[in-house]
C-alpha cells in the first residue's frame, strides 16, 4: 500500500453524557463484541495499510487497552505496525493536543520518518467499512491535493455535528462549512481524508507557525480555494456515534439482518480484539426476541429487541425491552428496563424499574453492592 494511516481517537463528546465519562468515544462498545475505533482500524487494514497510528488523549485507559496488541488487526510484521501515540511532555512543549492539527503536529516525526507519499486519516468515532484502495485511487485520478470522503445523509441532521460541502459536477469541492448551526445541505464530511505526506507535514507546520490547531477549520477550509479540493461520496452504510441517540441507533441498526449480513458476513470483515468467554448461557424459561447475545451472557427472563453486551447477567423475571446493556452487568431479578442505555460493570437492584422513550433514551448508572450478607 503506499499509504500510511492516522485515527483520530483523542476526543471528547459532551453530547455523549455519562457514557464518555470514564472512556473515549473511540473505546464505545458497538454492536456486542466491536469497539468503534475497530471499524477504520479493520478498513486500513483489509486495505493493506500496514502501518497505523492512533492518537489518543482522553480517557485512554480502555481504549489502549483495547489497543494492546495489533495482531487483532493483522498489523503486526515485520514492517509497518500499529503504533500508538499520547501528548507527551518534553522540553520544548508541555500541552496536550489542542485539535487535530496539533495532535498530529506533535507527533510529526512519525510523518517524517515514514516513506509512503500518501496520508490516509480517520476518525476513530464512526462505524463503517471501506476499501481505502478505491479512495487512493480516486485522489490520484483526480489529481487532487486533498480528497474528503463524503456521505449523503438524505436529509438534514444535527448539522453541528457534521461538516458540510457542496461539490460540482466533476466531484470538486466549491463550499465547505464545519459544523454549522443551521444549514439545508445534506452532504456531510465523514472524517477521512487523503493527502500527500510531503504536504501534510508543510501544512501541519504553517499552520502551527501561526497559531492554528484544527485540521478542518484551519487547513482543509483555509485552502479550499488554493488547493484542488476532492469530494468521494461512501454509498454504503456510515453511522457517526458522538451523540447518546446516534449510539444507540447505531447499536439497534444492527438489529436488522442487512446491517448485520453486512458487517458480520460480506468480506472483507470488521476485526476487533477477543476475549476467551464461553458462550452465552439461556437458561429454563428464559425468552429472547430479535437480540444480540454477547458471549459470557447469562439469561434467566425476557429480552426484546436489544442488545447485551459481554458478560450481561439477566435475573428471573426481568424484562429488558429495546435497550442496550453494556459490559458486566448485573441485573437482579423482577426489574423491567426499557428505551434505555444500561452503563457497563453496573449492578441493578431487584425489583427496579427503568424506563425511557424512544427520543429520550435514558443512561442508567447505579452502583450497588454485587453481594450483600
Amino acid at each position: 500500500m503506499r499509504a500510511i494511516g492516522i485515527i483520530l481517537a483523542g476526543g471528547n463528546s459532551n453530547r455523549m453524557k455519562e457514557l464518555t465519562k470514564k472512556r473515549a468515544t473511540s473505546a464505545l462498545p458497538i454492536a456486542c463484541g466491536y469497539r468503534s475505533i475497530d471499524f477504520a482500524l479493520s478498513s486500513m487494514s483489509n486495505s493493506h495499510i500496514n502501518k497505523v497510528a492512533v492518537f489518543t488523549q482522553y480517557n485512554s485507559k480502555s481504549l489502549t487497552q483495547h489497543l494492546n496488541s495489533s495482531k487483532w488487526w493483522d498489523f503486526g510484521r515485520k514492517q509497518g505496525g500499529l503504533f500508538v501515540f499520547t501528548p507527551t511532555q518534553t522540553h520544548d512543549n508541555n500541552y496536550w493536543y489542542r485539535g487535530t492539527a496539533d495532535a498530529i503536529a506533535q507527533n510529526i516525526d512519525f510523518l517524517k520518518t515514514s516513506h509512503e507519499p500518501y496520508v490516509i486519516i480517520a476518525s476513530g468515532d464512526c462505524v463503517y467499512k471501506m476499501d481505502m484502495n478505491k479512495l487512493l485511487e480516486y485522489h490520484i485520478e483526480k489529481n487532487a491535493d486533498i480528497t474528503i470522503v463524503t456521505k449523503d445523509l438524505g436529509e438534514v441532521d444535527d448539522p453541528s455535528r457534521f461538516g458540510v460541502v457542496s461539490v460540482d459536477s466533476s466531484g470538486l469541492i466549491t463550499e465547505f462549512e464545519e459544523k454549522p448551526i443551521v444549514t439545508s445541505k445534506t452532504l456531510v464530511s465523514t472524517g477521512i481524508y487523503v493527502i500527500r505526506r510531503r504536504q501534510l507535514i508543510e501544512m501541519i507546520e504553517r499552520a502551527g507557525a501561526e497559531g492554528g490547531f484544527d485540521l478542518v477549520k484551519d487547513i482543509f477550509i483555509r485552502y479550499k480555494g488554493l488547493k484542488k479540493i476532492y469530494a468521494y461520496q461512501m454509498d454504503s452504510y456510515w453511522s457517526n456515534i458522538t451523540t447518546v441517540d446516534s449510539y444507540f441507533q447505531t447499536n439497534m441498526d444492527f438489529l436488522n439482518r442487512e446491517t448485520r449480513q453486512y458487517f458480520f458476513d460480506e468480506y472483507p470483515q470488521v476485526a476487533s480484539k477477543i476475549e476467551d468467554l464461553p458462550p452465552a448461557k439461556y437458561n429454563v424459561g428464559s425468552q429472547v426476541r430479535n437480540s444480540l447475545i454477547a458471549s459470557g451472557c447469562i439469561i434467566n427472563g425476557e429480552v426484546t429487541d436489544s442488545i447485551l453486551f459481554k458478560e450481561v447477567y439477566v435475573g428471573n423475571n426481568c424484562t429488558i425491552r429495546n435497550s442496550i446493556i453494556l459490559n458486566d452487568v448485573y441485573i437482579g431479578d423482577n426489574t423491567y428496563i426499557e428505551n434505555c442505555i444500561v452503563e457497563s460493570h453496573d449492578t441493578i437492584s431487584a425489583n427496579s424499574n427503568y424506563v425511557g422513550t424512544p427520543d429520550d433514551i435514558k443512561i442508567i448508572l447505579e452502583k450497588n453492592e454485587r453481594y450483600v450478607l
